[in-house]
């Protein structure tokens, strides 16, 4: 395996998974009008095609 070619596309794959979600969660906030009530709980699951990954990450986000 090419070390440095898995580690670009890995990395190029994370920064458009966080860009994106990053906006997504913004857009929710803003069209629902979450702004100042409380904390949104997050629930980010990761799977792969064709392999047994699934790795859960959960948390909170402050809405001010």
């Amino acid at each position: 395996m090419d070390e440095h070619r898995f580690n670009m596309s890995l990395r190029k794959y994370l920064k458009e998974v966080g860009v994106t979600s990053q906006q997504e969660i913004e857009r929710v906030v803003r069209e629902e009008h979450l702004e100042g009530k409380g904390k949104l709980k997050m629930k980010m699951v990761l799977t792969a095609k064709g392999t047994g990954l699934n790795h859960v990450v959960e948390g909170e986000i402050d809405l001010g």
